[in-house]
């Protein structure tokens, strides 16, 4: 059974938002620290999604991975669990995009790859 603190819950999310299996596989697989990512949770998770829809109020985010060493949030776009973009948390709204993935996976091997160059 999946840790629910790392999910929004349902009514919280957008129609038509469902999480990807490859993150629900992650999940379930204890795959939730990547130095410096890591999964969100509880309180951290729902305030930063709140957070999110304050500051950037004209994007669909859905977020479920931060970075430890800045305030880069990796989030779903636009109600789809297709594209994620790293959102630089705090900027000036049309200035926070630093990058857009394809997908779950292109993610995930980005912060494998930022995990072998951290220190």
């Amino acid at each position: 059974m999946l840790n629910s603190e790392y999910f929004i819950r349902n009514e919280n999310l957008p129609e038509g938002f469902t999480y990807p299996s490859e993150y629900t596989r992650i999940v379930g697989l204890g795959i939730i620290y990547l130095e410096p990512w890591f999964i969100l949770k509880g309180e951290q998770l729902n305030g930063t999604f709140q957070g999110l829809k304050s500051r950037f109020p004209n994007k669909t985010l859905i977020p479920f991975s931060k970075r430890q060493d800045c305030d880069d949030v990796a989030c779903w776009l636009n109600n789809s669990a297709k594209s994620i973009v790293i959102i630089h948390d705090f900027a000036t709204p049309g200035f926070e995009e630093r990058e857009i993935f394809s997908g779950f996976w292109s993610w995930f091997r980005r912060a494998v790859e930022d995990m072998i160059q951290f220190e």
